[in-house]
């Protein structure tokens, strides 16, 4: 199952939405949008916009005189119960798959991602970014009642209380109802999330796909850790991806190896970076075990420009191009230093 944590980045008018709706949508997360429109949720992020629009938040409502207060799902919980929600589907009672039913896809589209304060939208779900080779997140969060019971509740579970409004008794349909959560978990239990803690985990049939303008990238800081936790695609000017084909390292081994050599070169110019701590490069901040050009390019590269050298290119232009002046206007955008992929690689080897 095919999964993207992707975040599209050019310049304005460069054809990133279109692509989204037009090709990574339909071709490689093979949605219908016609069939299953709800397995498409779209936002836009926005100075306003908070954790409580992208998750969800108590709302008050008047009823006959009477303000009564409702638990609204955000944009991302709608997408993860909707993706529960199909894995479900392609599970008989028992939790087993059922042969020849696939899992269908689920896409969170967030447009203008760096408009918004990024930080406080994740919240803890920033946690949940961080995915295993399975597609599922490496590690879970904890919700509060009300946000978990929202989630069972966009996944089909409705509920029956007791005289003291207490829950006794879940039915999941179209399936029996039970009396525990015990009994539900068991139930549930491909899912991957615990009902007795309260802890969610993102599936591996709901991909995140945002896009960003490069000249709005002062809006809102996005911190390292962040960006580390999502692909990367440049669009160019005239609207074609900046993407070299063939492999750059073949294992972790050719990577841990550049990237030592990598953060030499950082340190060596520390003088042109504010906050040297976290401007160098962790082993996993590429985390496959073959590592392509094209990675390179949109990731590594991209975060060398936009949070490195983002002062100044100086050491940059040194690199691939040695001392002489002649060379800076070789040197004036990012899609400029994306180019240089295989220079940038074999320069970063030689030191």
């Amino acid at each position: 199952m095919k999964y993207l944590q992707k975040i599209l980045f050019g310049s304005p008018g460069t054809g990133k939405s279109h692509l989204i709706d037009q090709e990574i949508i339909p071709y490689e997360l093979s949605i219908d949008v016609e069939k299953t429109p709800a397995n498409i949720i779209k936002t836009v992020f926005h100075p306003e916009y908070t954790y409580g629009d992208f998750v969800g938040k108590l709302m008050p409502i008047t009823r006959s005189s009477k303000v009564e207060y409702n638990f609204y799902e955000g944009h991302f919980l709608k997408a993860l119960g909707q993706a529960y929600k199909n894995i479900i589907a392609a599970h008989d009672k028992h939790g087993n798959r059922i042969e020849g039913l696939e899992i269908e896809n689920v896409v969170l589209v967030i447009d203008e991602i760096n408009r918004g304060n990024s930080a406080a939208i994740f919240g803890t779900t920033f946690q949940l970014l961080d995915r295993n080779t399975g597609g599922w997140s490496s590690y879970c969060v904890s919700v509060n009642e009300i946000i978990f019971h929202k989630i069972l509740e966009l996944i089909g579970v409705t509920f029956s209380y007791d005289s003291n409004q207490r829950i006794d008794e879940y039915r999941l349909k179209p399936h029996d109802s039970v009396k525990n959560l015990a009994t539900l978990q068991t139930k549930l239990n491909f899912l991957k999330f615990d009902l007795i803690n309260q802890t969610v985990k993102i599936p591996p049939n709901l991909s995140i796909v945002a896009s960003m303008n490069t000249s709005d990238s002062s809006i809102y800081y996005m911190d390292s850790a962040f960006k580390r936790r999502w692909e990367w695609e440049f669009i160019d000017i005239d609207s074609t991806t900046v993407s070299e084909k063939g492999v750059a390292f073949r294992n972790r081994e050719e990577w841990k190896a550049f990237v030592g050599k990598l953060n030499i070169f950082i340190k060596s110019n520390h003088k042109y970076i504010r906050g040297i701590e976290d401007k160098q490069v962790g082993h996993y901040f590429i985390t496959d075990d073959e590592i392509k050009k094209s990675s390179v390019q949109n990731k590594l590269m991209f975060f060398l420009w936009d949070s490195v050298f983002n002062r100044d290119k100086k050491p940059l232009i040194t690199l691939l191009f040695g001392e002489s002046s002649k060379h800076h206007d070789e040197l004036i955008t990012f899609g400029d230093f994306a180019k240089q992929v295989n220079n940038f690689i074999e320069k970063i080897n030689l030191l």
